[in-house]
């Protein structure tokens, strides 16, 4: 399992919990914690033994966004690093998310800004804490929105409401949130990793083959026409009907016994 000083990792009833861990710097992303999280986001896929993800921060923070002082460092240094961030970090990270033929629930405490909340936006499912809060603030930094932003953002609230909080860069606090679609949940802040946990757990001990052709089949129809969605979806139901856990449901609810399901 992959370690880091600046990732923590951690396993629970099939579920992997990935905390950023810069809470003196509000999780920001350095290029050592964007490498970290990319590679513990493969590993988390590729393990057959992980059946949901939980992506949290440690401290007062989810994630502010990129560590600025790092990149404005490389740039007066006149390294091109910074350059290419979005293409060799940002870029795979939410491909790495989006992709995961399991669940991806972000447990989000305090602020999520920039990149952070874009991590946020292309979760699965999304519980809030209190005191969280939400920040689009590329504009304030001269840049345009990355980490699929851009599709997620307006997928989850609409493109006026994506309009405004890119092009003002406002900050959204939880119940906002919530009332807007940002989140699906809004619990107390000391609350919020053990809801995250139950959450998870319950995906984790559910039919995840059948949640990977979910994810599949709705990122496919969010970008594609009536009819090609209509074929994806006999197309998962075609292969799904012949998995182990679509027969054990079956024969469950029949026998009037809980699932045991195995994500095969």
């Amino acid at each position: 399992m992959t370690t880091s000083d600046v990732l923590l990792t951690a396993d629970a009833d099939g579920v992997r919990t990935l905390t950023l861990n810069r809470p003196q710097a509000y999780n920001s992303l350095t290029v050592e914690l964007k490498e970290a999280l990319l590679a513990a986001l493969r590993e988390a896929a590729d393990d057959e033994a992980v059946r949901a993800v939980v992506l949290s921060g440690s401290g007062k923070a989810f994630c502010a966004g990129q560590d600025l002082k790092e990149h404005v460092g490389l740039l007066q240094a006149g390294d091109p690093a910074p350059l290419h961030t979005v293409k060799e970090h940002y870029n795979p990270i939410v491909k790495a998310i989006v992709s995961m033929e399991k669940p991806v629930i972000a447990a989000i405490n305090g602020t999520a800004a920039g990149a952070g909340a874009a991590f946020a936006y292309a979760s699965d499912l999304r519980i809030a804490a209190e005191s969280s809060s939400f920040l689009m603030a590329f504009a304030n930094v001269g840049l345009g929105p990355d980490s699929g932003a851009s599709w997620t953002l307006q997928r989850l609230v609409g493109y006026g409401r994506a309009a405004e909080l890119m092009l003002l860069a406002r900050t959204v606090d939880a119940t906002e949130a919530l009332r807007l679609g940002l989140v699906g949940e809004v619990v107390p802040d000391e609350e919020l990793a053990a809801r995250a946990q139950q959450v998870a757990a319950k995906l984790a001990a559910g039919p995840t083959v059948a949640y990977a052709k979910i994810k599949g089949v709705l990122n496919l129809a969010a970008q594609s026409t009536f009819e090609e969605a209509l074929d994806a979806e006999d197309a998962a139901q075609t292969a799904l009907g012949a998995t182990a856990d679509h027969t054990e449901a079956v024969e469950a609810f029949v026998g009037k016994r809980k699932p045991n399901f195995q994500g095969k």
